[in-house]
């Protein structure tokens, strides 16, 4: 290689002889991005009158790229770190996503995973699609496009990313109907409207609770006024008694809904993602009357919102998962329900810092206000920054000027790694 062996050497360039794009391009290649990334880099360095910036450029464009890290913030479904945590696997072959294999004739992409979904929680059916808000986006423009859905004053909630329940509602072609006050809402407020909608919805609080002076109507109730009930649980817990666990459902569970026994109670339908308790990967579930949910199927929307072969994969066997009552073959149920001693044992062996007690969340807008023992490690200062640029990035949080690594969401195989990043940062 011929050009700038400073440049090459890492020595800074001579303003008045920049180096060619190539040549510094080429001496990034350890950065281990594509070439024409490394040429956007060396040029945009050698453009600013600074060609010993295009490493930095170039280490920035790397780091910003998706990549595994160790989230050590004690919230177990961090929304800004994926949810739920989930590893799967599968060869590069060709699947039956829409065969029948006994008949060899075109089949259905609703069979797989949804069929699964449906006997875990006891519907007659269910439907997959993209995420939770597409799932309520498609119910409604399914079954009330053009007519009234109502809903509690107090449900009407705006969750993360912006999402709205009256915008959704809007796009969905649905009008809204509100019932009811924010804090207070009856029977009679929904008797009231009930010649007047196609559906009475039920909207998850997500990340807020109302308390004092306050009542709401439960699903029973709403099941003897007519109008099908769809009830969002949003956190998409599955059957509250847990049955995938040893032990039956941990304590900081209590009164979060879940899909079975709301369709027991009289719902119609039930929407809940697939990334939150479910464990699972990034989907929206469907369940509950059959006629209900092939009319969601068969709605033009449903084509927008239906998901790949890799989402349906991941989600079949998170639902295997749960049939076979193998909780801990799912990550989130696994890490959620391991013993505060065994974190405090782990801290331990890390070696660094101050062991602490610590509470973790469930995250994702799920059991609001419910926290989960749990147990880490501080360290005196802000190293919050030193930390996201180590290798793998730790994610961790700030708490009366100490840096506290929750152990409960980090998986064991990651302590050494958090422990050399602790280290590294407090040397």
């Amino acid at each position: 290689m011929v050009g700038h062996p400073r440049i090459l050497a890492g020595v800074s360039a001579d303003p008045a002889r920049p180096p060619s794009v190539d040549t510094l391009a080429r001496s990034l290649a350890d950065v281990g991005l594509p070439h024409p990334l490394l040429v956007d880099a060396a040029r945009e360095a050698i453009a600013a009158g600074d060609p010993t910036s295009a490493r930095g450029r170039a280490e920035a464009v790397a780091a910003a790229l998706l990549r595994p890290v160790v989230n050590a913030t004690g919230v177990l479904l961090h929304t800004n770190l994926g949810r739920a945590p989930l590893a799967h696997q599968q060869q590069a072959a060709s699947t039956n996503l829409e065969l029948d294999l006994a008949t060899g004739r075109r089949g259905s992409r609703h069979r797989h995973a949804a069929s699964l979904l449906a006997r875990g929680c006891g519907a007659e059916t269910a439907l997959v699609v993209n995420n939770g808000a597409a799932a309520v986006l498609l119910v409604l423009a399914a079954l009330a496009r053009g007519r009234g859905v109502a809903v509690s004053r107090g449900e009407l909630v705006e969750i993360g990313g912006g999402f709205r329940v009256p915008e959704v509602m809007a796009q969905s072609g649905a009008r809204l109907v509100e019932v009811g006050t924010t804090n207070r809402t009856r029977l009679a407020d929904y008797a009231a409207v009930r010649d007047d909608v196609a559906l009475l919805l039920k909207v998850h609080q997500s990340n807020y609770r109302i308390v004092g002076f306050t009542e709401t109507t439960p699903v029973d109730s709403l099941a003897t006024l007519g109008p099908p009930v769809v009830v969002d649980l949003g956190s998409g817990l599955l059957d509250a008694a847990c049955p995938w666990l040893a032990d039956g459902p941990p304590v900081w569970l209590a009164g979060e809904p879940a899909a079975k026994q709301t369709l027991a109670s009289g719902a119609s339908l039930v929407t809940f993602s697939g990334d939150k308790l479910l464990g699972g990967p990034q989907a929206g579930i469907i369940a509950g009357r059959s006629d209900l949910v092939a009319a969601c199927a068969a709605h033009p929307l449903m084509r927008a919102v239906r998901p790949g072969a890799l989402v349906l994969s991941a989600l079949q066997e998170t639902a295997l998962a749960y049939l076979r009552r193998h909780g801990d073959a799912i990550p989130f149920w696994r890490m959620a329900t391991v013993p505060v001693d065994e974190l405090r044992s782990r801290a331990r062996a890390i070696g660094v810092g101050t062991i602490v007690d610590t509470e973790a969340v469930p995250g994702a807008g799920t059991a609001p206000g419910v926290t989960i023992p749990s147990a880490g490690v501080s360290v005196a200062g802000d190293h919050t920054a030193a930390l996201r640029a180590a290798d793998p990035p730790v994610i961790a949080r700030v708490v009366d000027d100490r840096t506290v690594c929750d152990l409960r969401a980090v998986d064991p195989a990651d302590d050494g790694a958090l422990a050399k990043a602790l280290l590294a940062c407090t040397s």
